[in-house]
This record gives C-alpha cells, structure tokens and sequence, in this order.
C-alpha cells in the first residue's frame, strides 16, 4: 500500500528549486518551499490528533497556505474540505456538523465570532492570515523530522465537495483518489500541458475548477502557476504576456471584450484559453476570435465528475458544444422517463461512467443509490444532445426544462437566439406558474445601454426563428442576473422572484 496521490503531485517536487506559484508583487514559492511548508502543516496536524479519514474543513481567503494545506491533508491521509470563503457562519456551522470535521482552520475573525457564540464545540479551530501570521502558519517556524506520507489506496475518500444547496440540504460529494488522479492525468495530456507551461490562475480556490482542475495539473506536469487572490480585470491583463494558458469562466471573457487592451499582441504568448462552468455564449467565442486569433476551448464538468467533456485541444472547437468524451470516460444521453439510450439529434439526460465519477454522498445512501443507474451510471440531471460529429451540446438542467401546455421547452435553445439579437447582452429564460399552461415562458434580458431594442422587436425576432409554443409570454429588462461566484445565474433566484409573474 502507498499514497499514490501524493507520490504523483507531491513527492517529486521535495528537492526542485523551480518556481511553483508566481504571487501578487512577483513574490515567488518554489516546489520545494512549497512541498516544505506542506510537510510542515502534516506535522502540525499530527500533533494535533488528527487521524486519518479525519475531517478537515478550511474557510480560508485565496492564498498559498489554501494549497499547503490541502497538500498536508493528502500527505496525512485526512479529508478535505474546502468551503466558499462567503459562507455565513450559520452555513459554516452547518457543514462542521455535517461533515464531523474535526478540525476548522479560518481566519481570525471567524475565529472570534465562533467562540462568541459559546459553541459546545466539537472541533479544534486553527487560524491562518495572508499575513503569514495565525496558529498554522507558526508551526511552519519549526524544524521537523521527515515522515513518509500516510498508506493510502485509491478508492480512499480524498475531499468532500458541497454542492452548492440551491435547493434543499447540501451534500457533500466524496471524492477519491483515484477521481482526482485519473481526472488530472487525463486532463494533462489532453490540454498539451509541459513543465513549461505558466497557467494564470484567478479562480476561487474551494471549487473543483480552480482547486482539483487547475492545481493538480500543473502539480502533476511540474508547470506554474500565477496565483491571483480574485479576478480583477487590469490585473489579469497585465499578467496575460507571461502566461500560457488561462482557465476562467465566461464572465472572464466577456470583460476582458469590453477592454481596449485585448489585442492580438497581447495574448502572443498564450496556446490555451479555457471556460466552464457555465455556457459560454458563443458570440463571445466568435468575437474572442476575431480579436485575439484565439478560439476559446469549451469544457464541461461538475463537482461529482471533475472533467468530463472537452472541445479538442488540437482539432475543431465548435462553440456552444463541450466537445468529445474524454479518454476513459463514458457517456450516453437517455430518456429521462424510459431510460432508453438515445442517438444522436435527440435531446435527453446526460449520463457518465469512468474513473473521474465521485463514490456518493457523504452519509446519504439513499440519494447516491437515487444518483446512480442499476449499471453504475451517474445521472448528471443535465440535459443535452450529440450532434452527428459526436460533440456534445449542453440544453440545461432538468430542474429548467419547461414543460408548457404538453410541450418540452429548453431554455437555451431560447437565450441563444435572443443573446445574438443586436442590442441585448444578455438573458435568462425561465418556466413561472401559469394557470392554463402549467408552466408560461419568461425571458429576462440585460439590454446594451447604447443600443435600442424592446420586447416588441425582440419577440417579432423570435417568432421569425422558433416555434410559437416556444416564444417566451413576457419579457422583463434587469440591469443584473443574480449569479454565483463562478458566473453562473442563478435561475432558482429568478424563479422565485418571478414566481406570480403570471398570476
């Protein structure tokens, strides 16, 4: 027995002098300082008492002590568990309890607010500030004597991922070994990756893009990584000449469209754009292209699978599609009601089977056997379709198809021929209770300011381009789309605002 994952991303960095993370200020970590302060915390949390499978729950701002410690964790054998930096402390409680996590490392604010509440805890609370001051950081002081990484095997559980709870309970995905080796090999060799490399990394650091996506690349392929605490546009412009490759999420890219900065010369240097986590509109795409010689490459995955589809690396990027399968990794699209598999052209549930699908949910067996199909498929409640190439097109969720008057309605089929009417920047088409229909069609729009355009105009569009049991009843223009903090709209919002739109 060994610790596969730590061999692979840690083990083999502990005497190389090569830069690992570029910082804020150009401040630079090398592997080994970096694989030094990770034996360091492992050290600190033994003596702790932490055991492992222990969990370890982190609400921590951005940094490089956010990496350290999720390395210390693997080299322990202890449970991950990144949580959303925003969380409120009610949410924060919740998942401690949840998750049994025996130890909590936050800030020192949190720290204070917590023992404030005179919690009959049952958690250690550790504290760590960019700062570099707080209880972790000061056991990176001390001298330690090497210890092998803990026996781990591949099926052991590595993290806990909360999904976001949009909708009742949160639940944590598990995630193996073997889901973030098998996700990082492939995804490198896919995506090119070389020790050369220099990926400029703005994501937040709790999700499975930016931490298991993005790290575990360029821990595996010995690359770096320009660390930026959040996204900010000027910043990100001005890091965009020394970088390779960019992993961001389409607001990204939309933001860097609006600056006069973005030319050609600008990205010489870059071979690789990436988005996910939410449609990329492919106007964005199109006009990306056409200003920068880049075409943007499209993937798709979720918390439960890591990576599942990617536009190829080398071959045809066709916008608004995630592209082929991966190496390894199955998937069919299957009629929700029937189960049967479907071909190419018709829309239904995307399902997926490989090595990259997490094990279940922690402690909810009923809901991970209600995940999975009798030969272990995992329904990603997505809906999509193949088209006749074998590229995959994403529709939207089965909790946003509208079903209207008998009728199968995919809201994206919709957004994507009002997002390309001049004048409109962006929308958000949604099902809302309608008493003769069930469900009516409703369209949110964010207009261009400099550009005149009204319901009017848009709807004789629409009724030029799609069936009329398709054309959306009402349209409401909003200055924002509520999202969350990977761009991604947040339609239960929406739906709950607009829920007596109709009435």
């Amino acid at each position: 027995m060994t610790n596969l994952l730590y061999k692979k991303f840690f083990q083999k960095h502990r005497f190389n002098k090569k830069n690992f993370l570029i910082l804020k200020n150009n401040i630079t970590i090398t592997y080994k300082d970096y694989i030094n302060s990770v034996e360091q915390i492992s050290f600190f949390l033994k003596e702790k008492g932490l055991l492992p499978g222990d969990r370890v729950a982190l609400k921590l701002k951005k940094s490089h002590y956010f990496l350290s410690i999720y390395g210390a964790c693997i080299h322990r054998g202890l449970i991950f568990l990144p949580l959303n930096d925003s969380y409120t402390n009610e949410e924060l409680l919740y998942f401690l309890k949840d998750s049994e996590s025996k130890l909590l490392i936050t800030d020192k604010e949190t720290c204070s607010q917590l023992k404030n509440k005179k919690l009959n805890k049952t958690f250690l609370i550790e504290t760590v500030e960019l700062d570099g001051s707080g209880s972790i950081s000061k056991s990176s002081l001390k001298k330690i004597p090497y210890e092998k990484p803990v026996d781990r095997n591949l099926n052991d559980i590595t993290a806990i991922l909360y999904t976001s709870g949009t909708t009742g309970r949160s639940k944590g995905a598990m995630i193996t070994q073997e889901n973030l080796l098998s996700n990082a090999q492939t995804l490198s060799e896919y995506w090119s990756f070389n020790s050369e490399d220099n990926l400029l990394h703005s994501l937040p650091i709790y999700h499975t893009h930016g931490l298991f996506v993005a790290t575990n690349i360029i821990l595996l392929s010995s690359a770096r990584m320009i660390f930026l605490e959040k996204f900010e546009l000027e910043t990100l412009i001005d890091y965009l000449p020394y970088a390779t490759v960019l992993m961001g999420v389409p607001t990204y890219y939309s933001r860097l469209l609006d600056s006069r900065k973005l030319t050609k010369l600008l990205v010489n240097n870059m071979r690789l754009f990436i988005s996910g986590s939410a449609p990329l509109n492919k106007e964005i795409n199109d006009r990306f292209f056409k200003k920068t010689g880049k075409r943007i490459l499209e993937r798709y995955g979720m918390t439960e699978t890591n990576m599942i589809c990617s536009n190829p690396y080398k071959g045809e990027r066709i916008s608004g599609t995630v592209g082929y399968p991966l190496p390894g990794i199955d998937v069919r699209i299957v009629d929700k009601v029937t189960g049967e598999l479907l071909s190419s052209g018709y829309v239904g549930e995307i399902q997926v089977k490989g090595k990259n699908v997490f094990s279940g949910y922690w402690r909810m067996p009923n809901k991970t056997a209600d995940s999975f199909t009798k030969d272990n498929y995992f329904k990603t409640d997505d809906l999509g379709v193949f088209d006749n190439n074998g590229y995959l097109e994403i529709v939207g969720r089965l909790k946003d198809l509208i079903i209207s008057g008998g009728f199968n309605i995919y809201p994206k089929e919709i957004e994507d021929v009002i997002n390309n009417i001049e004048g409109v920047k962006e929308s958000a088409v949604i099902g809302v209770p309608h008493k003769d229909l069930g469900e009516s069609v409703l369209s949110i729009i964010i207009k261009d300011d400099l550009i005149q355009i009204d319901s009017k105009k848009i709807s004789e569009i629409l009724k030029k381009k799609l069936a009329k049991y398709k054309c959306p009843k009402a349209y409401v223009f909003k200055i924002s789309l509520p999202r969350n903090n990977l761009g991604k709209i947040l339609k239960n919002k929406l739906r709950e605002e607009y829920n007596d739109y109709f009435k």
